[in-house]
């Protein structure tokens, strides 16, 4: 919660949120990759549900930062991208982000320490483990 927090207070500035901040960073990313994902890839990257990123994709193209065009290959899917003035708002949120980053990692000695990089793998561990409560041993209930 505490990044959360001060990433929307970097962010607000610019006229985004935390959430949007993600949206537009993980759309940069994708574009420089040479792909230009749908609603629901950029949801399952993002690991929001569709339905909030739909809602933010609507929201940032009414901020002008992203156009929504209609997949020509599946007329129901909506392709995201970031317009010129999205990619420079995203380039200086990342550029804001970063800085916390580098706040926040400053006590392991930095993003390219190698404790942040033993810390980043067992964070990424933990993060990675299932919490879904039914597990294969629950009983199926009459």
């Amino acid at each position: 919660m505490k990044w959360r927090v001060a990433v929307d207070r970097a962010v607000a500035p610019l006229g985004l949120t935390h959430a949007q901040y993600a949206l537009m960073a993980s759309l940069h990313g994708l574009r420089r990759s040479g792909l230009q994902p749908s609603q629901r890839q950029l949801a399952d990257r993002t690991g929001l549900e569709p339905l909030y990123v739909s809602k933010l994709a609507r929201a940032l193209e009414s901020a002008g930062f992203v156009a929504r065009t209609r997949d020509p290959s599946d007329p129901r899917a909506m392709r995201l991208s970031l317009t010129e003035q999205g990619s420079e708002v995203t380039r200086r949120a990342i550029t804001l982000v970063q800085g916390l980053l580098d706040q926040l990692l400053e006590p392991l000695g930095g993003q390219d320490s190698p404790r942040t990089r033993k810390f980043t793998r067992e964070l990424a561990a933990l993060l990675d483990v299932n919490l879904d409560p039914h597990t294969e041993n629950d009983e199926e209930q009459p």
